[in-house]
């Protein structure tokens, strides 16, 4: 493995993504909805699996096989954001209202910032990929098979989770209450655990490969991300604002990521 070749696909993979930010900074500025961003981070990475597979000078058969599930993955949590904003285009999302307004008058600038940071995020998280890409063996490990058993877990959990809370939220019968119900009764927020659980299972996978070791930091990134930064803590945010007796009461009997946690309260 020429590690100047991958970080030769690295940076194509930056300047490929951070480009595509700057241009949906473009359209969220014109249409007001920095919500966008949301939906192309999890787009950037067809983008990087594209650039990589064919760049990259890994065995044919594992690059395939990384390649479609992580193509799989992301698609489908790409369109499953596209859905979720595009019926609203002309409302902004609650977190990105109250930036917007914490921000004042830098809010376009500091949305520019923020933009390109998440296209930093999609190379740094493609570390696996690329490693795992580049791997010459012709042989299959036994950690990619464990990898790919627990990716096909990650990947049915976050679907099931996504489909449970889009469906109580079309329910009319449901405005102003909580879903607690499906995975929903042991977590606050399954679908952030399941994705997390996905870049934990890139991360196995790339353990069979030179350097795999270093592909700790996709999963470490994302469960800092998720419950410290963008993903419970403005999530939660959110909820206490819109519905905070529903919700208090909530966070009372759950867990606020794993489903095994320690409940609140």
């Amino acid at each position: 493995m020429d590690y100047k070749h991958l970080l030769f696909i690295a940076l194509i993979s930056l300047i490929a993504c951070c480009t595509i930010m700057a241009l949906v900074w473009l359209w969220a500025k014109r249409i007001k909805n920095a919500g966008v961003v949301d939906v192309f981070w999890a787009l950037n990475f067809p983008v990087i699996t594209i650039i990589t597979f064919f760049l990259s000078e890994g065995f044919e058969t594992r690059k395939i096989l990384i390649c479609a599930i992580f193509l799989l993955a992301e698609l489908r949590l790409g369109i499953h954001l596209w859905q979720r904003v595009i019926g609203h285009l002309n409302e902004e999302e609650g977190r990105y209202q109250q930036l917007r307004s914490e921000w004042g008058d830098k809010a376009d600038r500091n949305f520019f910032v923020f933009f390109q940071f998440q296209a930093i995020s999609n190379v740094l998280l493609a570390i696996p990929f690329f490693i795992i890409a580049a791997n010459p063996s012709t042989e299959l490990s036994i950690l990619e098979y464990i990898g790919l058993a627990i990716w096909a877990v990650a990947f049915i959990g976050e679907m099931i989770a996504d489909k449970q809370l889009a469906a109580f939220k079309k329910d009319p019968k449901n405005k102003g209450k909580v879903c607690d119900t499906g995975l929903w009764y042991y977590s606050r927020h399954p679908n952030y655990f399941f994705e997390w659980l996905t870049w934990m299972a890139y991360f196995i996978f790339a353990l069979a490969s030179p350097w795999g070791i270093l592909a700790v930091i996709s999963p470490a990134i994302i469960l800092y991300l998720l419950t410290q930064v963008t993903g419970v803590p403005n999530n939660e945010e959110q909820n206490l604002r819109s519905k905070p007796e529903a919700y208090k009461k909530y966070q009372q009997t759950t867990s606020s990521f794993f489903p095994w946690g320690k409940k609140d309260g």
